[in-house]
C-alpha cells in the first residue's frame, strides 16, 4: 500500500492575516486560493514538496456544523486549543529567528526535548498552534 499525506485543514478566522504568516513568515508556496472575503480556502506548502499542502479555511463553513458548535470552534480557536500540526526544518534556529521577527505569539522558544528533537512552538494568526522541529 502507498499512501501519502496530501492535505491537512487548518481553520483561519482572518484569511489575509494567515496568508502572509505562511507566505511570509514560514516560506510557503500559495498553491491555491478561492472564494472571497472570510469565506476563502487558500492552499498552501512547501515549494520542494509539491504534494504536501495546508488548506486554511474559514471555520463556520461547514453547513453540518450547528451555531453552538461554531461558538466552541471559534472559542477554541481565540483560546488556541482547536487545531495544531508539526513542521520540520533543517535549521531550526534561522526559523525561529524569521518567526519570532514578526508579530506571532511565540509559546516556547527552542527547547531540546527528551525525545530527539528541538523545537518551538508559535501560534498562528488564528490562535492554532504550529511546532516546529529540527530532528537530531
Amino acid at each position: 500500500m502507498d499512501i501519502n499525506i496530501h492535505s491537512s485543514f487548518l481553520p483561519h478566522d482572518d484569511p489575509d492575516a494567515s496568508l502572509a504568516f505562511y507566505r511570509d513568515v514560514l516560506g510557503f508556496e500559495v498553491r491555491g486560493d478561492v472564494g472571497q472575503g472570510a469565506m476563502r480556502w487558500i492552499t498552501v506548502g512547501p515549494a520542494d514538496q509539491p504534494g504536501t499542502s495546508l488548506v486554511l479555511e474559514p471555520p463556520y463553513a461547514d453547513p453540518s456544523v450547528t451555531d453552538e458548535e461554531r461558538a466552541t470552534v471559534v472559542a477554541m480557536m481565540a483560546k488556541g486549543t482547536f487545531a495544531r500540526v508539526l513542521l520540520d526544518t533543517a535549521d531550526l534556529d534561522a526559523t525561529f529567528e524569521k518567526v519570532q521577527a514578526g508579530t506571532s505569539e511565540i509559546v516556547q522558544e527552542p527547547t531540546t526535548q527528551p525525545y530527539g528533537v528541538r523545537d518551538f512552538a508559535v501560534r498562528d494568526p488564528a490562535g492554532n498552534l504550529i511546532r516546529i522541529q529540527e530532528r537530531r
